[in-house]
């Protein structure tokens, strides 16, 4: 499954709405180095285990209300909700198995 963008028009629709199965967002900007290397980590994610759970990517820059609300102050960031709310955060560069591990979780 491939990621979707989501931005500060469609977040409400395509992660707060989304009651089926869990969101994960991955937090970036353009200019991040630790993002450029996150990417490709969720691109594997996104392949692995992307039939079960809906994978976005927000660009903070582009979208900063949506951080803003969310107090997103340091990128990379993965977040996963689930039914609308936030169950886990975690700020910095994530291994594979890590996120699939805590996806698992809230499935």
């Amino acid at each position: 499954m491939a990621e979707l963008t989501v931005n500060d028009r469609n977040f409400q629709t395509e992660v707060l709405d989304e009651k089926t199965k869990p969101v994960l967002i991955d937090f970036w900007a353009v200019w991040c180095y630790p993002c450029k290397i996150q990417g490709p980590i969720i691109d594997e994610v996104a392949r692995e285990i992307g039939n079960r759970v809906k994978i976005a990517k927000i660009e903070v820059d582009e979208s900063p209300t949506t951080a803003s609300k969310l107090n997103i102050l340091s990128i990379p960031t993965l977040a996963i909700f689930k039914s609308g709310q936030m169950v886990w955060q975690g700020v910095g560069v994530h291994q594979k198995q890590a996120i699939i591990d805590e996806l698992k979780k809230h499935l």
